[in-house]
Order: structure tokens, then sequence, then C-alpha cells
């Protein structure tokens, strides 16, 4: 099913406040499209949801084994989390393995996502550093495979560079698409960033998830890459994240990832699907809901009791009081009826 976009909705007393609409597609490996709505084949910038293609070079070129990357080291290779310590430190961590610390990051100093964290470096007077970038895991890996292929680092995040030659490479691989007929632009942690349709970005994590059109040495680098965040939740994101607590309430059995600007990606390996949304104004609140609303029916447990904090978001005013709530709209079922 194709056509208009489903919506998610912001209520308040009871009353529709605001619309969120979202496209989405339902791919398998084959590239046979089970279900979609909206506009699938309108590039989009997926951002930081094909980290675990961006990092397909780290495990392809031997860098990972070389190295001794741990399990928790590969997930924070695919992150975008919230600089608490234990990503810090495991960015940190990965960087020593060749020899190089955070001043060879081309990410930027980010404050860290949770308040908490921020406010430990505001009373140690202290400003927030490359490392504690939701990205600096991605770029550490970044310089971790440039330096086992004694490439010279320096200027990684160029297009032009020899290690992003190979991401893009693997790109258009993976996603079936020819990256120079795309709109290019630059992600906010300064790495180049390709328009990809939603159609073959879930078809491409299609392939991630069954290894199906891939070659043995890249299929085998995914299996790795996708176990390791699947068994590493955490890592690929942090505490009160739905793609932390998404995985984590299907214990390991899906994968999901966040992309700026309302986009989501989820695979789904027991069913051989992957799916890829975009939330049209870019609303996070909105895409998350719908990432959960659509795993959740995939998987049959759409009126599971302990998913329906991800299906449905309370909404509470600053005493705490609920007053409204961010849910799915009417006509999910009937969109996704036919996978």
């Amino acid at each position: 099913m194709s056509g208009h976009p489903v919506f998610v909705e912001a209520l308040r007393g009871g009353h529709v406040e605001s619309r969120h609409p979202i496209a989405f597609a339902i791919a398998d490996a084959e590239g046979r499209l089970v279900a979609t709505r909206g506009d699938v084949e309108r590039p989009v910038f997926p951002r930081s949801a094909i980290k675990v293609i961006q990092a397909l070079p780290l495990v392809e070129s031997g860098a990972a084994d070389a190295l001794g990357f741990t399990t928790a080291e590969l997930a924070l290779a695919t992150a975008s989390h919230n600089g608490e310590a234990p990503h810090v430190e495991g960015a940190r961590a990965m960087l020593a393995k060749v020899g190089r610390d955070e001043t060879c990051l081309a990410c930027g100093p980010q404050w860290p996502g949770r308040e908490a964290d921020r406010g430990r470096l505001h009373v140690a007077g202290r400003q927030p550093s490359r490392l504690h970038n939701n990205c600096s895991g991605k770029h550490a890996g970044f310089v971790c495979a440039a330096c086992h292929q004694e490439m010279d680092p320096a200027g990684y995040e160029r297009v032009d560079h020899p290690l992003h030659r190979q991401i893009a490479a693997a790109l258009a691989d993976v996603t079936g698409v020819d990256l120079s007929a795309m709109p290019r632009g630059t992600d906010g942690c300064s790495i180049p960033t390709w328009a990809i349709p939603l159609r073959a970005l879930a078809h491409g994590f299609a392939k991630l998830t069954t290894g199906v059109g891939l070659a043995p040495t890249r299929a085998a680098a995914a299996d790795r890459l996708l176990a390791a965040a699947r068994a590493e939740p955490f890592m690929i994101a942090g505490t009160g994240r739905t793609c932390t607590e998404l995985i984590e309430a299907f214990d390991g059995r899906i994968y999901v990832k966040i992309g700026a600007e309302g986009v989501y990606v989820a695979s789904l390996p027991e069913l051989g699907l992957a799916v890829a949304l975009k939330c049209a104004d870019g609303a996070a609140r909105a895409a998350e809901v719908a990432v959960a609303t659509l795993v959740a029916h995939l998987t049959g447990r759409a009126d599971d009791p302990a998913l329906a904090p991800f299906l449905s978001q309370t909404l509470r005013d600053w005493n705490g009081a609920e007053v409204g709530a961010v849910r799915a709209a009417e006509g999910w079922r009937a969109a996704i009826a036919g996978a």
C-alpha cells in the first residue's frame, strides 16, 4: 500500500494539537516492497541511520580484529550516543589502540545529551570535548580504520579521502544507489552525507540483515556490526534513548537506529525485513512513535503492554500531571496489513 503518508498525532485534552506526516518503506532483501506509505522514492538524508554501513570498512579491512575491538567498541563505532562516561571512555580507548587521541577527531565538541552529564562538566569547570560528541565512536572507528590501512587519517572527513571513498562505495553497494546522481550535503559531525530514497534504504538494511545480495566478506562484517549493536544497545545510544530501550524491550532480536531530522531504520532478522521511515517535519518524537509502531505491528506485538510506552508517549505539565500523548493516528494497521 502506498499513497498519502500516515500521521503521528500529538493530543492535548483529547484534541489533536499537532500532526506529523510519516512516509515509510518495508522491504525484504530481494528488494520487494512489503508495504509503503508516502513518497518512498524521494531522496532523504539518512544521516546517522547509516552508521552501520559507514563502519563496514573498519571490519572489512581487518582493523577491528587486528586492534582487538570488543563487542562494545564495535557497537560504539555505529553509535549516536548521549556522551555518557562509558561512551566517552570507549571512544578514548578506541583511539588509544592506534596511538591517537581526540585531537584527530573531526566531529567537533558537543555537550552531552543528558542534563546530569552536562551538570557534571559544569561543576568540574570543564567544557565538552570531541569525545562527548554523539558521533565520537564512529569517528574513532574511522581513524582506526585509516591507520590500520596505513592511510594518513588527516582529512578523513573529506569526500576525496581514501577512507571516505571506501565508505561511499559501501553505501552505494548496500543501497544500490548511484551516489553521483543523489544530493550531497555535510552532516552535523562534518562528514559527507548523501540523500537516499526510503525504498533503497529499506532494501539496503534488509540486505545487511540477511546477507542476501552482499559479498561474503561484506555480509559477515554487517552481521558482526548489527549483532554487536543488538548485544550492546546502551553503547549505540544510552540512557532514556529509544534505540537502546526498544532493542532491550525485544531482547536484542531487532535493530533500531535513529537518524537526524525524523529518520529511523529498523531491521528484523527473524522476518528478513527492514524498515526505513522519515517524518516530513523532522520531529524526533513522531519518528520514535512511528518506528515503534511499525516494529510492534510487524512482530505481532502491537497490543503488548510492555511496548505501550513506545507506542504512546505521555505528555506532562511541569507538575508531572498527564496532559496529553503522542501516538499513531488511525490508519496504521491498514497501512501495514499487507506485511
